[in-house]
């Protein structure tokens, strides 16, 4: 069923259900367009409300560690720039973002082998923004997205808003796996679905937290170019590497083939809302005619803090700082795994925010976080990272934002609900659950 039809049917239920005219909670509903249908909140997002009560020790959200950042600093900076340039800073911008901070992106970017011109960089409300427009500039309703499975599941936000058919790929401890790509773009290809790009967070995954070897770069970014496929490369873990490890990116491999996606929201911070797109010439054009036209212009004060912020003070002594942090709370989880959790199995990232856990045969990642959060401990299940309703038998767990005390208290609290839901498996078998109001149950059901 196209994205389409699937609206249609939409309207169909609603009609026969007497919402075609609007209904009690909404009466506009019969309004919307069939994009909006489809439109839902996030498995993350709805943690939110639950996982910032303080007593709750959340393992859930990516939230970097704002309290590392030079907050005086930035507090005197911020002073000074709107005493010397406030008529400036709070005024309009263009709709390409400020050429002085694409300047410095260009510096940020050359760390990855990115050659870049500042003229081919769009600046965006974060680099969620980012792929938002790219995917309106590429994505009709039922065209094809293929991402890797897990996805990011901002991304796949995105392209269930605009309708898109995503195809999930692979991966393993190496990322993507370059044959499954083959075969998957062959086997689309044999069907007449043509594809409009790859999506791949390549370095320190989120939510699996690997990174793609060496090795398999130049062979992912060769298969695309060969099936004329783009690569939408986002990476907003890259320069958080616990052994300051810098990984080349996919664009380097071929700049004409990929989209590179940068944001600031992980290496300093996600208020300032500020991100980019490196893409080849022609498409930065459309880019940035789409950039404005959703925005007007992005936050030109953010912009140019951000820009003042790399000119002036050691950002790189920053990232490494926070590589450390981020270290010592990675070995705080892992070890907090390995002595609570050891029915369980789980990645080891080299960087970035999160380990992706597998949970013993039968127990779901989904119908278990009630108990979790009840039992004061968050985290997201799998099931949010992927299109096609896999990964209940996964959860992402994230270490950047909680102290290594917590970190072990979350996953102390987090053992014990799962030994309960390894208990109720035992007695009623693994497909011996079901919903009651809401609420995940034991039954005798054995079919």
């Amino acid at each position: 069923m196209t994205a389409s039809h699937e609206g249609i049917a939409a309207r169909v239920q609603a009609a026969a259900t007497g919402a075609g005219a609007g209904n009690r909670l909404d009466p506009w509903f019969d309004h919307y367009a069939d994009r909006a249908l489809g439109m839902k909140q996030s498995e993350t997002r709805s943690l939110f409300a639950v996982a910032n009560r303080p007593e709750v020790v959340s393992l859930a959200g990516g939230m970097p560690f704002i309290q590392g950042l030079p907050l005086d600093f930035l507090a005197d900076m911020t002073a000074r720039l709107i005493r010397e340039r406030g008529a400036d800073l709070l005024q309009y911008g263009g709709g390409q973002g400020e050429e002085e901070l694409r300047e410095q992106i260009v510096e940020v970017m050359a760390a990855e082998d990115i050659k870049a011109h500042p003229d081919d960089i769009t600046v965006t409300t974060g680099s969620q923004q980012a792929l938002d427009i790219i995917t309106e500039i590429f994505v009709n309703p039922g065209d094809t997205i293929v991402a890797e499975a897990p996805s990011y599941v901002g991304a796949l936000g995105v392209f269930r808003a605009y309708q898109a058919n995503v195809v999930h790929v692979p991966t393993d401890a190496d990322g993507l796996v370059p044959e499954a790509l083959e075969q998957t773009l062959t086997k689309l290809e044999n069907e007449g679905r043509p594809v409009k790009f790859l999506y791949t967070v390549p370095n320190f995954h989120n939510p699996g937290g690997m990174s793609m070897a060496l090795e398999r770069r130049p062979q992912v970014v060769e298969i695309c170019r060969r099936h004329h496929v783009l690569v939408l490369e986002d990476n907003p873990y890259g320069m958080l590497g616990f052994a300051d490890q810098v990984y080349p990116s996919l664009q380097s491999f071929d700049p004409e083939v990929v989209i590179y996606l940068g944001s600031f929201s992980k290496t300093f911070s996600p208020g300032y809302r500020i991100g980019w797109a490196f893409a080849p010439h022609a498409i930065t054009q459309r880019l940035i005619l789409a950039n404005e036209n959703a925005v007007l212009s992005p936050n030109k004060m953010g912009q140019l803090s951000i820009a003042e912020y790399l000119r002036t003070y050691d950002w790189m002594g920053q990232i490494k700082a926070y590589r450390s942090l981020y270290h010592e709370r990675r070995d705080a989880m892992l070890d907090a795994l390995s002595t609570y959790l050891p029915q369980c199995t789980w990645t080891v990232p080299e960087g970035g925010f999160y380990t992706w856990v597998k949970l013993p045969d039968g127990l779901d990642a989904k119908a278990m976080l009630p108990r979790a959060t009840t039992n004061l401990v968050a985290y997201v299940s799998g099931t949010a990272f992927y299109a096609d309703g896999q990964g209940g038998d996964h959860m992402r767990l994230s270490f950047c934002y909680p102290t290594p005390e917590q970190i072990r208290e979350g996953v102390r609290r987090l053992s014990g609900v799962v030994e309960s839901e390894m208990e109720l498996v035992n007695m009623f078998g693994v497909q011996g659950r079901h919903r009651i109001g809401g609420v995940e149950t034991p039954t005798t059901d054995q079919r």
